[in-house]
Order: structure tokens, then C-alpha cells, then sequence
């Protein structure tokens, strides 16, 4: 299977409400990867807008327990706060 790029795990955004793995796409959307399927030895995370996929790479030590506790989300640029005073 041709892949677009191999990204490691640490340098994708974790959300920990959906617990999923996200990267951001050439195409503007996110290639995405749930905690379950990296557990199962899924390491492809399609885009859901384009045909790319990416190969995350990752030891299965370092994924968080399928059942918890689960790391705070990351933070991306999409976190910041409007509030001006």
C-alpha cells in the first residue's frame, strides 16, 4: 500500500474525548486514527476528504491504555482564546 508520508505518533494531535489521533492533510482536512485500532496493529490513518494516507509509526508501549486514564488532549493552533477585555 503506498502511503503518503510516515508521520511518528508524537507528532499528531491526541484528542482525548474521541480518542483519536489526528494530523493535518494537504487537502485542509485531518488524517485520523483511533486509540483502538493503533492497539490493534492499525498503522494507516486515511484522510477522510482525499485518498492520502499516512503510516503512523509508534511502539504499542508508548499508546495510552485502551481503558484509561488517557492523556490531556494536545493543544494545536485551533485552541485560542478570543476574549479581549
Amino acid at each position: 500500500m503506498s502511503v503518503y508520508e510516515e508521520v511518528k505518533l508524537s507528532e499528531m494531535t491526541w484528542d482525548a474525548e474521541q480518542l483519536m489521533y489526528f494530523y493535518t492533510c494537504p487537502c485542509g482536512d485531518l488524517f485520523e486514527i483511533a486509540l483502538e485500532e493503533l492497539h490493534d496493529g492499525e498503522d494507516v490513518a486515511p484522510c477522510p476528504s482525499c485518498s492520502l494516507k499516512i503510516r503512523v509509526l509508534y511502539e504499542e508501549a508508548d499508546l495510552p491504555p485502551l481503558d484509561g486514564p488517557w492523556p490531556p488532549s494536545s493543544s494545536s493552533s485551533s485552541s485560542s482564546s478570543s476574549s479581549s477585555s
